[in-house]
């Protein structure tokens, strides 16, 4: 009988694990799209110059390219910072780095500025 009442206390132990993942689940990918979002915005709406295989481009081009590259990656994106790094980091193509030309700065790759935007808008919303 000992033995049957440990098994059931596992399993409620085993339910109330599953049933917490699936309610921080839609929390954690809440978030992400949040801070996916932000990004987009924060691009879309930069006075910096966005330099993709040679080529600037406006922040509003930046953006519909990183995009495009998120729906075509989107399955692959469980985390910001991998939407960073496969959307807006370098080409697929050419594999060249894309980097981002901002007023009064010296030039940095992609990757990096938007990490440190991510960094400071965790600051900002208490994440």
């Amino acid at each position: 009988m000992t033995f049957l009442v440990f098994l059931s206390n596992r399993k409620i132990v085993s339910l109330t694990i599953i049933l917490h993942a699936l309610i921080t689940a839609p929390a954690f990918g809440g978030d992400m799209q949040q801070e996916i979002n932000h990004l987009l915005q924060f691009v879309k709406h930069t006075v910096c110059q966005y330099e993709r295989n040679g080529q600037l481009h406006s922040g509003k081009e930046a953006v519909e390219h990183i995009k495009k590259k998120y729906y075509y990656f989107k399955d692959d994106i469980d985390s910001t910072e991998k939407f960073i790094e496969l959307s807006a980091t370098k080409s697929t193509l050419s594999g060249k780095f894309y980097f981002v030309h901002c007023p009064n700065r010296p030039p940095l790759k992609s990757q990096d500025w938007l990490l440190e935007e991510l960094n400071h808008y965790r600051k900002e919303v208490g994440s």
